[in-house]
């Protein structure tokens, strides 16, 4: 018997081998499966990797703008399109982040080898796509192997990334993922933060920045570490050179320029439109609870949803507007301390004073101090609070000018602010309804309070008045060139609910009565017993009824008195009544959203001005050509003629307006239209018994005028706005019934009365 050695069985180890790879790699791809189904921890869905944190700012547009200017949000997210990339951003982030991007699978494993052989000293070794399967995972682990386990995560995530989304695709929900720091989340918003433009516009400087930041927001910030920031981009602008995207010389010019930001901070207080962004938001939250959201089956989530909100407003137009208001009421605002400088409005009245009830505001103002005072601090006793009441200190206070450091008591600065007059401006285009321009007020961080509202509500004054023109001319088919006594008019009143005397008697405010004067000229120069003589004419559930034809919804009483005005109503109101005269009898209500889309931008709803034919064309044309006279007639005869003597807007633009100041002076109006806008103004303080104690100073035209008349200065001088300052009112076809030349309306009375005679 032999002694023999057994020689290896080669192909059974080769056998074994590929057996125990062909398991490891079903054992790899089972346990990869088992990570994606959660086998070590929640996974982010798919929905959640397309809609990062499903948290989504709604956006709000202006007609004239792609960039939002006002969002509402719990965080300031807003996800780009990669269509909305400009290149040198995608070139940039490429040459900086992850310069084989287009070419490797998620994994670039000769940039991680390289990482652990340098230590990345030579960069990460991670890839878009691996930085954004981390940007998905919101809990840091806080242990070693919770950081183990959430790369092995993060590499299934990758590998899932690629095989289900383009590159374009990655590359977009990557960008939108990174948190910029100062409530910007995702690169859409940090270019509306940091320089206040949309994506798109961003040039390559602008884009190398941003880019920057990946690295580090806070580290690498324009806002709060410059120097960091400009040597980051200068990084990634030479990796952008090294890699072919831009020249040598451009590189270099680039790198010698400043970072030049136009930072807007992301609140709900900065920006244009403050006042009109919070009514925005209100209407908004009542129109989403009535709406449901297809993908959670709930109302939809003005913070989170990610709806884009179109609206009709200018944002040049809004700009103006801002801008009339303050250069008026910044200079009237000096004139108003100096016309009470040495006097106490909440003590100081006269013969046409409540003298009963004066002294009592200063009780009422310091009560609602005390318990303002308390609110805020629960441990404080009332006697503390007096005390406090009149204690100074260091403070600061808002002006027109700026803000003011010194030193008040609380009392004090409650009467300061309470002595800022406030305003209400609104502009729509009378034919569609659409709402231009909106001011709420003159500073929303320190008064919210919406003076355009419709719940805001202050005496028209004799804004009023045209309403009961109108109503006499339609149902009495009186001529403009119509003739009435310049006299007392005294009416009976029979009515209980009459607060005051049994008789009312309306005197006009200059004290000059006596002869005819033509009804075009009582209400060019608001002459009150015009306008009584008028109403005696009608009724006063006349009057009521055709106001609220109009498009006015407050309750109007039916007394002689609404004659000059005296009834409470909102801007908004009046304005939707005007535009019956500026659209050929035709009331638009005014419209400020004409639609609202999801965050795919598909169209949820589209909205339309709610339009109401409230008076004949006739009539329309034949008012509107009387209220021309109240900016046209000669000066001192009239009450709005500086829009043209002083504002110097030329008579090429046909104007139709009516001034409005009531009582004491305290609401200033002006309404006013032209062929193409409609825009009325109310000045005024918040409480009424705080007012000019001079008509000449606080009139309407003195107030309310001046800023109407800057705003359509600055409107019309703009060409791109389109605005026609050669433009007249289009007359109705055919003839008018009602005369409107005086001269053959006295010729054609003086022929009626002679053939009077002979018959």
């Amino acid at each position: 018997m032999s002694n023999t050695k057994s020689k290896p069985n080669f192909g059974k180890l080769i056998r074994g081998m590929w057996l125990l790879f062909f398991c490891f790699l079903v054992f790899l791809m089972l346990f990869f499966f088992g990570i994606s189904k959660g086998l070590l921890g929640k996974m982010p869905s798919f929905d959640e990797i397309e809609n990062p944190n499903s948290e989504l700012a709604t956006e709000i547009y202006a007609e004239d703008s792609n960039v939002p200017f006002g969002k509402y949000y719990s965080k300031n997210r807003s996800n780009a399109s990669f269509e909305e990339l400009p290149q040198n951003l995608i070139d940039a982030l490429i040459a900086t982040e992850d310069v084989r991007f287009y070419e490797h699978s998620g994994i670039d494993l000769k940039r991680t080898f390289s990482a652990i052989l340098f230590l990345g000293k030579r960069g990460g070794g991670s890839t878009i796509t691996q930085q954004l399967a981390k940007n998905l995972f919101h809990d840091k682990p806080k242990t070693s192997i919770g950081r183990i386990i959430q790369k092995i995560k993060e590499l299934v995530m990758c590998i899932m990334l690629e095989r289900t989304y383009t590159k374009e695709e990655i590359l977009t929900m990557y960008l939108n993922t990174v948190d910029f720091v100062h409530n910007s989340f995702g690169v859409k918003s940090a270019a509306k933060t940091y320089f206040n433009k949309a994506i798109s516009d961003l040039t390559i400087e602008e884009s190398a920045v941003l880019v920057g930041m990946l690295k580090g927001p806070s580290i690498y910030n324009p806002i709060s570490n410059m120097e960091n920031s400009i040597a980051r981009r200068n990084v990634v602008l030479f990796q952008m050179n090294n890699y072919d995207f831009i020249s040598k010389e451009m590189k270099d010019s680039l790198q010698a320029l400043p970072i030049i930001t136009d930072y807007k901070a992301t609140n709900h207080i900065n920006g244009i439109a403050p006042h009109f962004r919070e009514q925005l938001r209100m209407w908004l939250t009542q129109w989403a609870s009535s709406h449901i959201n297809p993908s959670t089956g709930e109302p939809y989530n003005i913070y989170k949803d990610g709806l884009k909100v179109y609206t009709t407003l200018n944002s040049k137009m809004q700009q103006y507007a801002e801008e009339a208001v303050q250069e008026h009421l910044s200079a009237w605002q000096e004139e108003f301390f100096k016309h009470w400088k040495d006097k106490d409005p909440w003590e100081y009245y006269d013969k046409y004073d409540r003298a009963s009830t004066a002294p009592k505001q200063v009780e009422v103002l310091e009560n609602n101090v005390i318990k303002g005072l308390m609110s805020k601090d629960t441990s404080l006793s009332l006697e503390a609070a007096k005390t406090l009441l009149t204690t100074e200190r260091e403070m600061q206070l808002w002006s027109y000018a700026g803000m003011i450091d010194t030193v008040l008591s609380p009392l004090d600065s409650v009467k300061y602010y309470k002595k800022i007059l406030q305003t209400g401006l609104l502009a729509i285009d009378p034919h569609t309804g659409y709402v231009k321009a909106w001011v709420g007020g003159p500073n929303f961080e320190f008064n919210q309070f919406d003076h355009v509202n419709i719940n805001t509500k202050r005496q028209v004054g004799s804004t009023f008045k045209p309403f009961i023109y109108t109503l006499a001319i339609k149902e009495k088919g009186f001529s403009p060139c119509f003739k009435v006594p310049n006299e007392l008019i005294t009416f009976e009143v029979d009515d209980p609910r009459w607060p005051i005397q049994k008789e009312y008697t309306p005197k006009n405010s200059d004290g000059k009565y006596g002869g005819l004067m033509q009804i075009k000229d009582g209400l060019a120069g608001s002459v009150n017993t015009v306008t009584a003589y008028l109403m005696h004419e009608l009724s006063g559930q006349a009057v009521v009824e055709f106001a609220h034809k109009l498009g006015i919804e407050s309750e109007i009483p039916p007394y002689p008195s609404i004659c000059l005005g005296v009834a409470d109503i909102s801007l908004y109101e009046m304005i939707r009544a005007y535009s019956t005269f500026a659209n050929k009898g035709v009331s638009n209500e005014p419209i400020f959203v004409t639609r609202i889309e999801d965050s795919h931008g598909n169209i949820i709803e589209e909205f339309y001005a709610k339009s109401t034919s409230a008076l004949d064309e006739e009539t329309a044309y034949v008012v509107t050509q009387m209220m021309r006279n109240v900016v046209d007639g000669p000066p001192g005869a009239v009450t709005g003629a500086r829009v043209r003597f002083k504002y110097n807007i030329p008579t090429s633009l046909h104007i139709a307006a009516k001034t409005g100041t009531t009582q004491n002076n305290s609401d200033g109006w002006f309404m006013g239209f032209t062929p193409e806008l409609l825009a009325g103004v109310w000045v005024g303080c918040d409480d009424k018994f705080i007012r000019f104690r001079s008509t000449s100073l606080g009139q309407g035209a003195s107030t309310a005028l001046p800023i109407w008349s800057l705003f359509m200065k600055k409107v019309y001088a703009d060409t791109s706005l389109h605005y026609n300052i050669v433009s007249s009112f289009e007359k109705p076809d055919g003839e008018l019934s009602v005369e409107l030349d005086c001269s053959k309306f006295i010729q054609n009375e003086d022929n009626r009365l002679d053939n009077d005679k002979w018959d």
